[in-house]
């Protein structure tokens, strides 16, 4: 079978975590930028309900079953992508789990703080890894690693250890492939999207849209834009 090959067409952008919150928001901003945008989720259903929804007004949306702990199915959505569209242009990875405010560090259950790991870590790590060749196939990927301003390290305090020290890996993983894939012309960088009123934010948050159009931000950048930073509403975070 021939491989595809990237050609010029609409932008094709994947996100993570996408059937509620933020990642939804996010997919809707990008669908209405003209961007074919694969809205992925843990559960199929979940996706499709969501992408039917978003796609009442012609908006390229597709759904696709992506939980980012489990190789095998990170894996067979990079092939699925690769099959339909050659290419991948832009990876929000935005799923996260476990705000765990009723956690401090000094008595933390270290088994929530690894099964936060495998989802807020390790799940857009190895997101990236079997993403990348088809990012490489863009000729001007962009990766947003969506973190929050609790990861900064210059404003630290205590209380939710797994959140907190999951996404400050989540950052150094973003300076890290930032360094690495620049001679790709492929930009990393993270971004806060700021206290949301989502369901992990909880009431009292600023508006899903304002959040997600953080992240668009970082996803829309031009190709001389930055990368291995950290972001809220395109102005540097302190690390």
């Amino acid at each position: 079978m021939t491989r595809p090959t990237a050609e010029p067409g609409p932008t094709v952008s994947l996100v993570t975590g996408a059937n509620r919150g933020i990642g939804r928001e996010v997919c809707r901003l990008l669908a209405a930028l003209g961007h074919t945008v694969v809205l992925t989720a843990r559960s199929l259903a979940h996706a499709e309900e969501a992408a039917e929804q978003l796609g009442r007004d012609g908006s390229l949306v597709r759904p696709l079953r992506l939980d980012v702990r489990d190789p095998d199915s990170v894996t067979a959505a990079a092939r699925d992508v690769a099959e339909r569209f050659g290419r991948l242009d832009v990876l929000v990875n935005n799923a996260a789990i476990t705000y765990d405010t009723w956690q401090r560090a000094a008595t933390a259950d270290l088994g929530v703080v690894a099964e936060a790991a495998e989802t807020n870590l390790y799940g857009p790590w190895r997101t990236v890894q079997a993403f990348l060749p088809l990012l490489r196939r863009s000729g001007h990927g962009r990766i947003v690693n969506v973190s929050s301003e609790a990861a900064s390290l210059a404003g630290m305090g205590g209380g939710t250890p797994a959140y907190t020290v999951t996404k400050t890996g989540l950052n150094a993983l973003t300076r890290m492939l930032a360094d690495e894939l620049r001679g790709d012309r492929i930009l990393v960088n993270a971004v806060c999207p700021g206290w949301v009123a989502t369901d992990m934010g909880g009431p009292g948050g600023r508006p899903v849209r304002e959040g997600a159009a953080s992240v668009v931000w970082a996803a829309e950048l031009p190709d001389d834009g930055p990368t291995g930073g950290f972001y809220r509403d395109g102005r540097p975070l302190p690390w």
